[in-house]
């Protein structure tokens, strides 16, 4: 059934913080809008008041024509409209099938839940991405054994089986490898010709043009305008977006001499995928982690947050240690940075004082100075370019890009040596990642070692010297100099490289 959408001059107020101040959109059936800006620009409560998850306190939503006031997001699903947001819906102790199905069961007359019924549409779902996801997702399958992309793809399927007619995916693919990318671009082609409206929410801007019939572009709570695709460029809606935005390639880091002290040498380090890492960082380097999603880059931070047991030598700062407990990293003045700030990285529904300070209570006292702890949590908010209410708001209240400010911020109290970073930018706009390559520069300035794990291939090539690229748990190639190109690094990713140098 054909849909035509109207968000018009919508505002969203969350006590006296305004979320939206003046957003607009719209979109019909058979197309496919990206909607782009800063984190804090609005994008998400403007999707969440059009799928009924908020409700407006100004402005008008228009579906076919006429009005709508939607209670709930029920009521909105009820009208065919929908969402896959980027913190997951999934009940962790449900299965597949359970999760995917869950407030609208194919029902018999007086006798329950269709159970066969579910499980046969479930496969016929999950056959969508045949070829892209492990055996192991099946519809018996618990969500709590699943990884974060099949986790993200039994998300999607979810709202698919709403059969809506329009659907707005919110960071969807931030959790997907390359191929489960394509797919996923691959349906949505297939439902846009079938008549499906669909709004993509994103930060990659290769995505934006591979897939955009329009992009509409918000800043500070107010939408700035809509563009076709094809009369526009990456430059024009980077200035859209934000003034002054700062790129990977405007920040290199400077090259390491040779003589600097090494802070870490791993050899032979097997731990989960990983299966025999050798590696050297230098006081003051920024060394790459490159390769798809899920080749061991994860696995091998962990091990040396000792979050992961793990066989082979490790040393740091010429002595040789073995980490059983992330606490014993932390003593030895190394850090961890998740890219999963929602699960991993923050305590949402506490304070951002209490966040920031959660691994540095212990330098306050037994009986904590609340003042200088206040203090010390304030500055770094400050150094950081924190955009928040107050310290005493919920971490919940902080947009993507600021929650993942307190996410390292809170590390950088402690003065680490070693960082450990796990694709922190994931699901970061433009303006918070400048601002983060600034840091990164910074830290390497006054010697901090940083190890860096990014899916983004852009940042790997703009930020690092040297990148080591792994593929299923190996180093495949290591990059640096003139070696360092696109070209290889896809390559050495894939496997079909010339092997390390």
């Amino acid at each position: 059934m054909a849909l035509t959408l109207f968000a018009n001059h919508i505002v969203k107020r969350y006590g006296g913080v305004i979320a939206v101040r003046d957003g607009s959109l719209s979109i019909t059936s058979g197309e496919v809008v990206t909607l782009v800006g800063a984190n804090g620009s609005g994008k998400s409560t403007l999707s969440k008041v059009i799928t009924g998850v908020a409700a407006p306190n100004e402005g008008q939503l228009l579906l076919d024509g006429k009005e709508v006031h939607f209670a709930s997001p029920q009521a909105a699903k009820k009208l065919g409209i929908t969402a896959v947001y980027q913190e997951l819906s999934l009940v962790p102790d449900m299965t597949v099938a359970e999760n995917i199905w869950l407030s609208h069961e194919p029902l018999r007359a007086g006798l329950g839940v269709r159970g066969g019924e579910i499980r046969r549409r479930t496969r016929d779902l999950l056959a969508l991405f045949e070829g892209t996801v492990s055996p192991r997702l099946q519809p018996d399958t618990f969500v709590n054994t699943l990884p974060p992309d099949e986790r993200q793809i039994v998300e999607i399927l979810k709202a698919i089986s709403n059969q809506p007619r329009l659907v707005i995916f919110d960071e969807a693919t931030a959790s997907l490898d390359s191929a489960q990318v394509d797919r996923l671009f691959d349906l949505i082609g297939e439902w846009k010709r079938d008549g499906m409206a669909i709004v993509l929410i994103t930060h990659r801007m290769e995505e934006i043009f591979r897939v955009a019939d329009r992009v509409t572009v918000m800043r500070n709570g107010q939408t700035v305008g809509t563009v076709d695709i094809g009369a526009t460029s990456e430059g024009e809606i980077v200035q859209m977006m934000i003034e002054g935005a700062s790129s990977p390639g405007d920040i290199r880091m400077t090259p390491v001499e040779v003589s600097a002290p090494v802070r870490l040498e791993v050899s032979g380090l097997h731990a989960g995928r990983v299966r025999g890492v050798d590696l050297t960082l230098r006081d003051g380097e920024l060394l790459g982690l490159g390769g798809l999603q899920g080749q061991g880059q994860t696995d091998l931070l962990l091990a040396l947050f000792g979050a992961l047991p793990y066989t082979g030598t490790v040393t740091l700062a010429g002595r040789r240690i073995r980490f059983r407990h992330p606490r014993d990293a932390m003593r030895s003045e190394v850090a961890f940075v998740p890219g999963d700030r929602g699960s991993e990285g923050l305590m949402l529904s506490r304070s951002i004082l209490e966040n920031f300070l959660l691994p540095s209570w212990r330098r306050f006292g037994l009986i904590h100075d609340v003042q200088a702890a206040r203090g010390a949590a304030s500055s770094a908010a400050e150094d950081l370019s924190l955009v928040y209410s107050t310290l005493d708001a919920p971490a919940s209240s902080l947009s993507g890009g600021n929650a993942q400010k307190v996410v390292i911020g809170k590390w950088l109290l402690r003065e680490p040596k070693l960082l450990l970073l796990n694709d922190p930018t994931k699901g970061v706009d433009v303006g918070a990642k400048g601002e983060f390559y600034a840091l990164l520069k910074q830290l390497t300035q006054q010697g901090t070692a940083i190890l860096f794990y990014s899916s983004d291939d852009d940042e790997l090539l703009g930020l690092c010297n040297r990148v080591l690229v792994l593929q299923d748990g190996l180093v495949r190639d290591e990059l640096s100099g003139d070696r360092l190109t696109r070209s290889n690094l896809v390559a050495a990713s894939l496997g079909t490289g010339h092997g390390k140098h």
